[in-house]
Formats: C-alpha cells, sequence, structure tokens
C-alpha cells in the first residue's frame, strides 16, 4: 500500500517531493526512506543545513517514512568522534530526530569486501598496480576514449589472490588498487574503470587498524544506500555525472534495495564560504575564533551566534529546491532570523555607547521604578522593572549639539520623551578639554510620567536610557559579515577570498550600560536591545559579554545602494 503525505507536516512543494509521490502513486516505490549521510571530518554549515531540511523534511511529510543518519566514515584521515557528536548535536537542535536509524559505513567494511569480492569473481573489478598519476593520464578526455590498463586482463584467482593481501596489510600504500572493470571508452568518464578500493595504513577511529584498505565513497554511498533500502538517495548537483556509476554497482550485485539518486542545487550564499577547506583554513590561521565562531557559517556558529533553529528551517524552506544552481542573497537567512527574534526576544534597555544625562530639576537620592514590558505582543511574558533616577545614560548618537530640523532626537532647546520614563529637555552641553561632549544638563517635566503630559503636547522624538543607580556595566560583541564583498571565492578582482575578510566583523564594545533586570540573566538567553539589535547572552561573570545575533534592520543595504 502506497504511503500518503501528512498534509498536516508539509512545507511547500518542490521537484524532489513530486518525484517521490509520483513514485508512491505509481507504485514504482511502496515506501519512502531518506539519508542524510555526513563525513565526520569537520563541522556541518548552512549549506547542510539545506540538505539536512530536505532529508529529514521530505520523510516527515510522509506517515511511516523516516530518514536514516549515517556517517559516510570511509576516509580515516581526518575523521573523529568530535566531528560524528557535533553533527549529531546540530541536527537535534534544528528539530530533527533519526530515531533508531544511526548507521555508520565503517559498519558495513565487511559487506563492501564481500561485494568487491563479488565483483572480482564476476569478472567485473581486477587488481590495477598502475599509478594514480598513470591511471589519471590513461583516463582520456571527453573527446578522447581512455587507455585499458595492462592489468585489466588479469585473472580472476590472481585478482582475487592481490585483494586479500592488500587486506592482509602486504602492500604499501600506493603499491596498487582495486578498479571496476566497466568501459575505458564510457562518454562519462565516471565509468571508466574507477578505483573502488585504495591501500590506506591510517587508524580509523572507530575500527582502529583493522582495516588497512578502504572503498572509495562512490562504491560505499551505493551499497550502503542499497543495504539500508533507502528509496530516494539525495545528492547535490556534482553528484549527476557519478549517478551512472552508482546505479552500475546497485544494478551488478545481488542486493535488495533499488535506491534512485536525485540531484539538487547546493545551497551558495552570498558573503558566504562554505568550503570545509577553507573554513579551516580560517580557524587555522587565527582569522576567526574557531569553528563555532558566531561569524562562521557553521551550524554550531549559528547556534553560538544566537539564530533559532526555526528560523534555518524556515529560511530552508523558502529558498526552495531547484536542478539551477544560483546565489541566494544572505539579507533572505538574516530577514528570516529577524522575523524569529522579533517573536520570541524579550525587550530590554542597553546603551551601548554611553553619554551621561544629569536632570538637573529631579530630586537627589530620589529613585522610581517603572513597569516595561517584554514584550509588547505576548503578555505572558510579564513585565520587568526600570529604575529612574537624577543621573542616566543615553545613547552618543541619540545627541546631536547642531541638528538639523528632522533629527528628532536629543538637542539643545529641544524636547525629547524617554521611554517608559519622562520627557527631557537639554539645557546645557559639558564639554572636555578637547572639546568632545561628556556630560548633558537636562530639565524633566514631572507631569510627563510614563510618556504622558498634562497638556497633552506632542513630542516626536523617543530615545532608550539606563539609569545609573543599580546599572550594570558589560561588553558587548558586534557580529557582522564575515566577507566585505558577495562572492569571495570568485570576486571579479580576481583576489585569493582571504583578502576579502571582514575587518570589521567583529567590533568589542567594553562599556555597555545595563539595567539590573540582566543580573537574572541565564546563558544563551536572547534579548532585543532596544532600537540597537538583538543579543546573546556568552559569558554570565565575572563580566556580563553580550553577542550581537543580528541588527534590527538590513545595514548593508543602504551600503549597497550607495555603491549602486
Amino acid at each position: 500500500m502506497s504511503q500518503q503525505v501528512d498534509s498536516s507536516t508539509q512545507v511547500g512543494s518542490n521537484f524532489i517531493k513530486q518525484i517521490a509521490v509520483d513514485d508512491l502513486e505509481s507504485g514504482r516505490k511502496e515506501y519512502l526512506v531518506t539519508r542524510f549521510p555526513p563525513e565526520p571530518n569537520g563541522h556541518l554549515h548552512i549549506g547542510h543545513a539545506k540538505a539536512i531540511c530536505l532529508d529529514f523534511g521530505l520523510a516527515e511529510e510522509f506517515n511511516g517514512s523516516r530518514c536514516h543518519l549515517r556517517f559516510d566514515d570511509s576516509n580515516p584521515e581526518g575523521e573523529s568522534q568530535l566531528f560524528v557528536d557535533s553533527i549529531m548535536e546540530d541536527i537535534k537542535w534544528l528539530g530533527f530526530d533519526w530515531g533508531d536509524h544511526l548507521y555508520f559505513a565503517s559498519d558495513y567494511f565487511e559487506q563492501l569486501y564481500d561485494y568487491a569480492v563479488t565483483l572480482i569473481k564476476d569478472g567485473k573489478a581486477y587488481v590495477c598496480h598502475q599509478t594514480p598519476e598513470e591511471i589519471r593520464a590513461n583516463r582520456g578526455s571527453l573527446t578522447t576514449p581512455g587507455q585499458k590498463s595492462p592489468f585489466r586482463s588479469r585473472t580472476v584467482e590472481e585478482s582475487l589472490d592481490l585483494f586479500s593481501r592488500m587486506r592482509g596489510g602486504e602492500f604499501a600504500d600506493g603499491h596498487c588498487c582495486l578498479r571496476a572493470k566497466i568501459d575505458m571508452a564510457a562518454p562519462n568518464i565516471n565509468l571508466r574503470d574507477p578505483i573502488i578500493y585504495r591501500i590506506k595504513r591510517a587508524t580509523h577511529y572507530r575500527t582502529e587498524d583493522k582495516w588497512g584498505i578502504y572503498p572509495m565513497y562512490d562504491f560505499t554511498h551505493a551499497i550502503s544506500d542499497a543495504i539500508e533500502d533507502i528509496s530516494h538517495s539525495l545528492c547535490t548537483l556534482e553528484f549527476e555525472d557519478h549517478r551512472p556509476l552508482y546505479n552500475w554497482f546497485v544494478q551488478q550485485l545481488p542486493m535488495k534495495g533499488n535506491p534512485r539518486q536525485i540531484e539538487f542545487a547546493r545551497l551558495n550564499l552570498d558573503y558566504t564560504v562554505t568550503s570545509k577547506r577553507k573554513l579551516r583554513q580560517l580557524v587555522d590561521q587565527g582569522l576567526v575564533d574557531g569553528w563555532d565562531d558566531p561569524r562562521m557559517p557553521t551550524i554550531c556558529g549559528m547556534r553560538r551566534r544566537g539564530y533559532p533553529p526555526a528560523a534555518i528551517r524556515n529560511f530552508c524552506s523558502s529558498i526552495g529546491v531547484t536542478k539551477k544552481d544560483t546565489s541566494i542573497d544572505v539579507a533572505k537567512l538574516e530577514s528570516a532570523v529577524r522575523e524569529e527574534l522579533n517573536q520570541i526576544a524579550p525587550r530590554r534597555m542597553a546603551v551601548l555607547n554611553p553619554l551621561k544625562v544629569t536632570i538637573e530639576n529631579y530630586p537627589e537620592g530620589q529613585i522610581e521604578e517603572f513597569q516595561a514590558k517584554n514584550h509588547p505582543l505576548n503578555e505572558e511574558l510579564g513585565t520587568h522593572t526600570v529604575p529612574f533616577g537624577r543621573v542616566i545614560y543615553v545613547e552618543r548618537e541619540d545627541f546631536l549639539e547642531d541638528a538639523p530640523k528632522k533629527f528628532f532626537r536629543l538637542t539643545v532647546g529641544r524636547e525629547v520623551r524617554l521611554r517608559y520614563a519622562y520627557y527631557i529637555t537639554c539645557n546645557k552641553v559639558i564639554k572636555d578639554q578637547n572639546g568632545e561632549v561628556v556630560e548633558l544638563l537636562c530639565s524633566y517635566d514631572p507631569e510627563s510620567k510614563g510618556g504622558g503630559s498634562a497638556d497633552n503636547r506632542k513630542v516626536k522624538g523617543t530615545i532608550h536610557w539606563v539609569a545609573q543607580e543599580q546599572s550594570i556595566q558589560g561588553e558587548a560583541r558586534l557580529y557582522d559579515r564575515l566577507f566585505s564583498v558577495p562572492h569571495p571565492e570568485n570576486d571579479s578582482s580576481g583576489k585569493d577570498y582571504l583578502e576579502f575578510v571582514n575587518q570589521d566583523s567583529l567590533k568589542v564594545v567594553t562599556n555597555v550600560m545595563l539595567g539590573p533586570s540582566f543580573k537574572q540573566s541565564r546563558l544563551g538567553e536572547l534579548f532585543q536591545f532596544e532600537r540597537n539589535g538583538y543579543f546573546r547572552v556568552e559569558q554570565l561573570g565575572p563580566k556580563l559579554i553580550f553577542g550581537r545575533t543580528i541588527t534590527l534592520r538590513d545595514s548593508w543595504a543602504k551600503v549597497a545602494s550607495k555603491k549602486g
């Protein structure tokens, strides 16, 4: 009986979903099983998030379906349990679960070896002593056929003996390899007797030193899918040319499963690099503070920055699934983050660049308390207390001594509203010997308590503030895009991508003024600093440190419009 789509979990249509529906309705497939097969040699990034949402999300949409998590750990160099744990944490954080279906390609090493022996016995594989360089040179090109290896006619018995001795550790790395015997004149170069096993004397993080030979990805990938009875094997477009080889392995071997490989375009994001090698280079050269640096496009980096998992899922859903490679505007991801945080982040007043304000007609020693909503649209989040006194701090950018007519914040002789509190007027500016403004002397209107006024006069400007009384001094790390150009890997200037690292991607502000309600903050908690952006608690003590998740508006749009 064919599976039905569960409409309650549908997140949008795409060509892969339509293929799955057609396969099930036509009876070509009786079930839907997908898999996410990461190699545990690095941390996952935003591109993997798209694949995760597709693989697990598609399975969620069909009653009775499932998605496997399978680690493609057939290359021991660089793989580790550390990456396995990190990948599992990332997937669960995104909101997906593989249940009982956790697998490792290394669990199939014995079966993979047996299937390789089967190919040799059937005359479809042979041990070759050509060097890797000779194999590459003899593969031919798109217009010329390849040259057959002199070892291609080797007898089955000789190849079986040599393959057994390869496993036994008799030969050095590179001494020989096992190749599939397909067609050296095939139009698809991947079918020109590809290598399926190589000698590699490396300790595997799971099997240790049990194996001295390891299967190649194409061989492992196809057979693992068939062993697990995967119905739809979803891959990015670079594997499209490998599909004939994938199908060849499945067809030649006596396996139950008959998976269907489908390719889709990978996620290319502006102002972003997702190559593991290049991300590792950023880490190794100290250009970022590790793989989980909040500026990195890794899932652990986005988690540390404060991106909600729902925002990433919504973003992946919004960009769709296509067969054409395109570059997605990173502003779409940032917009998804803002939209989600706007719904869940409590509001607080915090001053990043404080300017002292003394309200001269306010009674010395008097402290008032105002109640501020934690969220303007969610009464269930309650309120917090905001103290007010004679000395407060406002943002330095909220004051201009010689302000234009349309500057509706604080200036000499003009009234402005303090959020939740009173109207104040600046009467005098105090400067230091260098001419820098260090303090404003103001007066307040006692009748305007709570932002209202007895004479109902209109005040256009409202600014946030923090009272000196009971305040906390903290630090803010202002994160921005890691690269300064949209396409750092292929910029028209031809420069190396490292030359486009944004030198202003991290600014540290050490004198942030915070209200007393922040004393109850929890590590990882998210807030909207009113008029300043969304921030995440990165450190509780000895000093409160916040990292900016995202600005309230797209500041890069203004930069782009000026350049245009």
